[in-house]
């Protein structure tokens, strides 16, 4: 398939294509400007002072002082050290972690991990929206628990969580708050201070920044016990090389974040309900997955009755998206986010997450929605069988 034939791309929670500024910041750094920062002669100074740089510019974005900004190789790993670190750094014998069921796999594989290691951990319930009630937040406090970690956007549906009422909760009982703002960052607000956070976790490639690269911001003052060591980078916090041309992008990545045009988080949302009502045509019903306003501007997950949403976007191939759900041998599973927020399995196995981005355009928009209805009529016109416990597939 050459560029003329691919697909329309609505996949951008997924990840997003390196910016062509961002691509231009990083080049010199991998082409010419290749010294170690920590050797003290010119070559390292050059590139010591583009990472000095790249973290003024993540910190800006966050509104936060450049060293409380640590680099990782992405958000899996920010998360690690947020949860790990926070653990590690504790004396209590069994330490407590709250979080939430519909957390990224980085925070809950995470969780289920320190759990053999003695941990005790508390999965908080969320609402139909797949939000999390603040109160149970507070209910769910023990004296040795040493972290909260709640998302701040949900990937699949974008659901926004009520940070800055868990924040407060948190605050007041002297516990420190992770978030993963990996799909947050660089499309809505994510000032710490607004959002009351002690931890926040970026990943470069959901920002137009290349994969591999990520960062951690640590409130000045938390005791975090570093996941790799070795030679004091990062501030002692995390060993190893500093990775500049990708860190670079980052920064880059942010700077040009901050400084996107006013409109565009409104035009996003224009696109995005108009998909959603070039949808709701459909004769066959679709539902929204996830909150109808708090939520990301990019992002809509919508549930097509009777249809398998794998198949949907097997059957429309001038659509890249995504499903929440796994498919193995032919038979769908259901999102486990959608079912905790009480999605029956039926349903939800008619899932699809669109998530737009700045390239996005009406023309797009218009083109998706008609081949997504058109394949829905099709897929609806063809006989079904039952392929396991209350889930159809189409043969």
């Amino acid at each position: 398939m050459n560029e003329n034939t691919l697909p329309i791309y609505l996949d951008y929670n997924a990840t997003t294509p390196v910016a062509p500024e961002v691509r231009a910041a990083m080049l010199p750094y991998l082409e010419t400007h290749f010294g170690n920062p920590s050797s003290d002669h010119p070559y390292g100074h050059r590139t010591a002072t583009a990472v000095d740089r790249a973290r003024e510019q993540v910190a800006s974005l966050l509104g936060c002082r450049p060293g409380e900004v640590i680099f990782t190789g992405g958000g899996s790993e920010s998360d690690n050290m947020a949860l790990l670190g926070r653990v590690w750094a504790t004396n209590h014998d069994r330490p407590h972690i709250i979080t939430s069921v519909v957390e990224h796999p980085a925070i809950l594989a995470t969780c289920h991990f320190l759990e053999r290691q003695g941990v005790n951990v508390t999965y908080l319930p969320v609402d139909s929206f797949g939000q999390v009630d603040p109160e149970s937040v507070r209910r769910a406090l023990r004296p040795a628990t040493v972290v909260v970690s709640i998302m701040h956007a949900n990937n699949e549906t974008g659901t926004l969580q009520p940070l800055r009422a868990i924040a407060d909760i948190c605050r007041h009982a002297g516990v420190p708050l992770h978030t993963d703002a990996s799909q947050s960052v660089g499309k809505i607000a994510t000032n710490v201070a607004d959002l009351g956070v002690d931890l926040l976790t970026i990943a470069g490639h959901k920002l137009y920044a290349p994969k591999g690269v990520g960062a951690l911001y640590i409130r000045d003052g938390l005791a975090i016990e570093p996941l790799i060591h070795g030679a004091g980078h990062e501030g002692g916090r995390r060993a190893g090389t500093e990775n500049v041309p990708y860190i670079v992008a980052l920064g880059a990545a942010a700077e040009l974040a901050q400084n996107s045009p006013a409109g565009e988080s409104a035009r996003q949302i224009r696109l995005r309900d108009q998909l959603h009502d070039l949808l709701s045509a459909d004769p066959g019903g679709i539902m929204l997955s996830g909150h109808p306003t708090e939520r990301l501007p990019n992002t809509l997950n919508i549930r097509f009755r009777g249809i398998d949403g794998n198949q949907l976007l097997e059957n429309t191939r001038s659509i890249a998206a995504s499903t929440g759900s796994a498919c193995h041998a032919g038979l769908s599973e259901p999102s486990p986010v959608l079912l905790a927020m009480g999605v029956e399995p039926i349903d939800a196995i008619g899932a699809v997450r669109l998530s737009l981005g700045r390239p996005t355009t009406a023309s797009e928009i218009e083109r998706a929605a008609r081949d997504l209805a058109l394949s829905a009529r099709e897929l609806r016109a063809k006989p079904t069988i039952v392929a396991g416990p209350g889930v159809r597939k189409r043969v």
